[in-house]
């Protein structure tokens, strides 16, 4: 193994080569401040191929160079050389400065994951079960539970501890059915959501899932940063994680009823096309009915079990969380979500309003036709009589 180490202040390496080794020992002693370290480790093998390890360091003067190193294949006994009249931009010397994106940025991502499976959950009993990794509320919200799983040192149990590069994982469930996961890797969801599955009411068919993503940066000049699909924060501690959870939560579970509230929509919208081509239509009153609850229930949900209008108490007593909690809110357009919601429930109330009224009029209709077949029953009824009598009485 050979190491070649080259110094140089001076753009020109022949004007360093030429002078004495005195004098080129006396120039780098005083350039030690701006140079630059490149060491090229060839190992020798009788395979053609040479793996070349570099090291660089590069100093605070303009004047210094990049050397980069390559490895000559001519022979497997070459060892690898230094090109020290070659520059190298700073993107091939160090591939942690590009986008300004470092390792320790990487390793604060945490992921999280929002899943809606059910309409229901049994708060009480998953606590009852689930008791040593409960985390008490700091507020009056009873809709929601807050797990913790894995690490149970006291340094991860504060409000004010970051999870990131620990082994904790947290899962939020919510009363109407939502769970929201931090810091869990995607092949452990299904254990934890069977966790979960054990206490819920109203499965449904297929569930729906939603990912996110929140970054740790200490050196963040605010307290947080908005991205596409992420949010960084300076730390992430168990209040944030009730912020950032409620409005995810909420979210995946709109976007459930938004989808009922569809279905009715395309429902009517059939039937208006099926009226539009005979002029008329058929639908029992017990399927009508069945349409209203379902629109005025979804409605109920919507407004009372997701709270969708209720600001959060964290929110209300720390301006950071607030902040989180109004970005968060717009940023998945949960006021804007709702109020499509609410144009196609009035649009469906309308359709409702008309099929009742053909209703009624059939059925005002059926009882007119009604009374004037008593009337003529009754009309024929006293011709008989009449005419019975006349008979008998001649």
């Amino acid at each position: 193994m050979q190491i070649i180490i080259s110094l140089s202040s001076n753009p020109n390496p022949n004007s360093i080569l030429s002078q004495p080794r005195s004098l080129q020992q006396q120039q780098a002693r005083n350039n030690s401040s701006n140079f630059t370290v490149k060491a090229c480790r060839s190992l020798h093998s009788s395979s053609p191929q040479i793996t070349s390890i570099g090291y660089g360091y590069t100093g605070s003067s303009s004047s210094s160079i990049v050397a980069r190193c390559s490895s000559h294949l001519s022979s497997p006994s070459v060892v690898d050389t230094m090109e020290l009249h070659e520059p190298v931009a700073w993107d091939e010397a160090d591939d942690s400065f590009d986008d300004g994106v470092s390792d320790e940025d990487v390793k604060l991502s945490i992921p999280v994951r929002a899943y809606f499976f059910s309409t229901s959950v049994d708060l009480k009993s998953l606590v009852e079960q689930n008791r040593r990794n409960f985390i008490p509320p700091t507020s009056r919200m009873t809709n929601y539970v807050v797990l913790r799983f894995g690490s149970t040192k006291p340094e991860l149990i504060g409000s004010a501890a970051t999870i990131s590069g620990s082994d904790c994982c947290y899962m939020v469930v919510f009363q109407y059915g939502s769970v929201v996961l931090f810091n869990v890797r995607d092949q452990d969801t299904d254990g934890y959501l069977k966790i979960v599955e054990m206490h819920t009411s109203g499965s449904l068919p297929e569930m729906r899932k939603d990912e996110y993503e929140v970054r740790e940066k200490p050196t963040l000049d605010t307290w947080m940063q908005g991205g596409l699909d992420y949010i960084m924060l300076q730390y992430l501690n168990i209040d944030g994680i009730r912020t950032i959870g409620s409005v995810l939560g909420q979210s995946i579970a709109l976007d459930y009823y938004v989808r009922q509230v569809d279905e009715l929509v395309g429902e009517f919208t059939d039937i208006n096309s099926g009226m539009e081509k005979t002029g008329t239509f058929r639908m029992k009153k017990k399927r009508l009915f069945q349409l209203v609850g379902k629109a005025n229930s979804n409605l109920a949900d919507v407004i009372l079990k997701l709270g969708l209008f209720e600001r959060s108490d964290i929110a209300w007593k720390d301006a950071k969380y607030a902040q989180i909690w109004e970005y968060l809110r717009d940023e998945f357009e949960l006021t804007q979500r709702f109020a499509s919601l609410d144009f196609k429930l009035k649009f469906v109330e309308h359709n409702i309003r008309f099929l009742q009224e053909i209703l009624q009029n059939r059925k005002s209709d059926f009882f007119e036709w009604l009374i004037i077949i008593l009337i003529g029953a009754e009309i024929i009824i006293s011709i008989y009589d009449i005419t019975h009598k006349s008979i008998t009485s001649l």
